[in-house]
């Protein structure tokens, strides 16, 4: 009996690290765009200012732009919406969020980062080597000679907020547990309950908003 416990245990973390690798998206570029766009960047004081060769930085969800060749990252605390490549851009504490989808008033936000640690673990175990600077004011990589594309896939996490009733929530049970009444916390348990629901996915998601959206 202890032997089949065991067993289950296990069968389960293996689902759970399935569905999260499911999950987990990755690119061949440290941006999310493949190529720079022109930005609508609305600025806390009033101010729109129309900038080009714009992008997303996926090491913390900030703005980049370029000057010549040299990419410059802007100042996030002046920022408050970034329109580009008919995605809305939200500032979540300094770094941007992107639109999913609303329903019933009430929002789902997306803020995408890669994944540096598990980048590095990467790095380790790969017998080429290959390095990317991410602390420098525009983007440096070296790759020997033996590198091929595949060496340059980098993790991408995805960490969602709800904005309900205006207000921005991470997308976890602990923040949810803080701010919801009793009613919709209750409906938010409902949601969890399902086997496929998964704080990664934004269809899970989406059904916890609809859910919540119905309880005061």
């Amino acid at each position: 009996m202890m032997r089949l416990r065991l067993l289950l245990s296990c069968l389960a973390v293996l689902v759970v690290m399935g569905i999260h690798a499911q999950d987990q998206k990755k690119t061949i570029v440290p941006t999310m765009f493949q190529k720079n766009s022109t930005a609508m960047v609305h600025m806390k004081d009033g101010r729109t200012i129309k900038t080009p060769n714009a992008n997303i930085f996926l090491k913390d969800a900030s703005l980049l732009y370029y000057q010549g060749t040299k990419a410059k990252q802007a100042r996030m605390d002046l920022i408050s919406r970034v329109d580009i490549e008919e995605k809305v851009f939200i500032n979540i504490e300094n770094r941007l969020a992107y639109f999913v989808d609303s329903i019933k008033g009430n929002s789902l936000y997306c803020i995408e980062t890669i994944d540096l640690d598990a980048f590095d673990r990467n790095l380790r175990n790969n017998v080429n080597y290959t390095h990317i600077d991410f602390n420098t004011d525009h983007l440096d990589s070296f790759t020997n000679d033996m590198n091929t594309e595949e060496d340059f896939v980098y993790p991408v996490v995805s960490e969602y907020y709800f904005m309900l009733d205006g207000k921005i929530v991470k997308a976890h049970d602990r923040e949810l547990y803080r701010v919801l009444k009793k009613e919709r916390y209750r409906l938010m348990k409902t949601a969890m309950s399902d086997p496929n629901f998964s704080w990664t996915s934004k269809e899970s998601l989406m059904k916890m908003l609809d859910l919540i959206s119905l309880g005061r």
